[in-house]
């Protein structure tokens, strides 16, 4: 192996195993999420993990998982990246997700699937690699059982990984495709134990089924000045290795049509191996969830539409029944989100407004905040008996903020929509 791309590897193992969580006092800081651990019997050893969980109110709301390999070193972009694209401004172009960030004991050993030695200097780095398959065993068999006893989560998971990670990602798609039902490889070191999973893909992903499943692969620009992606193609110096593979894997896995497979990949001329995560981790999860978004509500606020509050409820619970299908399980439109909707209609077509709030009651009979909802689009009503009933009924349900509503509604004055 060159010298250079040795180096280039050591330098990125070494960084990966010395990434170290703040264990400081969080008083008084933005806390994105917690440091928990499990003790494996399969590695013997005790591992801590990086988890956050999305705010909600009611026990029974669950989310899709996004389990990351080299965790503590893209926790935050991940789990930043996620809430701005499900909740932030309004965006609804991913779904809200528990992340759950897997730090490093030993990568070299976790995320090789086979056991090689690379001399680097005076030392054989690689001397514990090949793990991966228990590895492996850890996440099905306890780390994936942990989450889902004491997070609230769902039976959808996506599985992220980065250079030796993304190695891993492919080698799970491959070799254990139950596992996960997204992929995302960014920059995965194919060039691995002479190129084996690389080979082994091929056939494996020309001969099964992945319907149902998502890869998208990130390639980095790791090649030296004057190359590009169509002449490293034809280079045979071991220093474009890296991107070699990745791009004969790309161009190989494109031609697959008819395996089920929905995959994308890009490749980024201005990102090398240790900057293109970030961007890489943005333009996977758009392309992973094109159905989720919610499309088709401007005609609806345009003053000039016939479409019916009808029309509308179809339109979302339509929408809801094809996303519960790509999920696997059901997902009722968010409450919040069709609170928000519902509010944006209120003061334009209430007839809209209480439709969607009635849908909301429907869905989640059990919060307190869709009563008062409720009371509010019949106080647009004027319809003030009708409201005093909704807000009692929310206060019963477990709304004390309306309380102060209903007291000025009951003295004869309207509180503020």
């Amino acid at each position: 192996m060159m010298k250079n791309l040795l180096l280039f590897i050591a330098i990125a193992v070494v960084f990966a195993n010395c990434q170290k969580p703040d264990t400081k006092n969080t008083e008084n800081q933005i806390v994105i999420g917690t440091i928990d651990s499990l003790h494996s019997t399969i590695l013997n050893e005790t591992r801590k993990i990086w988890v956050y969980v999305p705010p909600h109110t009611s026990e029974k709301t669950k989310y899709p998982v996004l389990y990351l390999l080299d965790g503590d070193g893209h926790f935050d972009s991940v789990t930043g990246m996620i809430k701005q694209l499900s909740t932030i401004n309004g965006n609804t172009l991913t779904p809200e997700m528990i992340v759950v960030g897997i730090p490093n004991t030993d990568r070299t050993r976790d995320l090789t699937p086979t056991h090689v030695n690379i001399v680097f200097g005076d030392s054989t780095f690689s001397k514990t690699s090949g793990g991966g398959n228990k590895f492996f065993d850890f996440i099905e068999q306890e780390l994936f059982p942990f989450i889902e006893k004491k997070y609230p989560s769902t039976s959808y998971k996506t599985f992220v990984g980065h250079s030796l990670g993304g190695l891993m990602v492919i080698d799970a798609l491959v070799k254990r495709p139950q596992l996960f039902t997204n992929y995302i490889a960014i920059d995965p070191s194919l060039w691995w134990d002479n190129q084996l999973l690389l080979k082994q893909a091929d056939s494996v992903l020309s001969k099964n089924k992945y319907d149902g499943k998502s890869l998208f692969v990130a390639v980095a620009n790791t090649m030296d000045e004057g190359m590009d992606v169509k002449n490293v193609t034809k280079d045979t110096t071991e220093v474009t290795l890296h991107i070699r593979s990745i791009l004969q894997f790309a161009t190989a896995t494109d031609t697959k049509k008819d395996n089920g497979l929905h995959f994308g990949w890009k490749y980024y001329s201005d990102d090398d191996h240790g900057s293109v995560p970030l961007i890489a981790e943005y333009d996977a999860l758009r392309f992973l969830f094109p159905w989720y978004k919610l499309k088709g509500l401007a005609k609806f606020f345009n003053p000039t539409s016939k479409a019916t509050p009808e029309d509308l409820i179809a339109m979302i619970t339509s929408h809801y029944e094809n996303v519960s299908t790509h999920f696997g399980y059901t997902v009722l439109p968010p409450e919040e989100f069709i609170n928000s909707i519902g509010y944006a209609f209120l003061s334009t077509k209430p007839d809209h407004a209480h439709s969607l709030f009635e849908l909301n009651i429907k869905n989640y009979p059990a919060s307190g905040n869709v009563y008062d909802s409720m009371g509010d689009s019949y106080l647009a009503k004027a319809d003030t008996l009708k409201a005093i009933e909704l807000f009692t009924k929310a206060i019963e349900v477990g709304s004390p903020a309306t309380k102060e509503k209903l007291e000025k509604l009951k003295a004869g004055k309207r509180p503020g929509v």
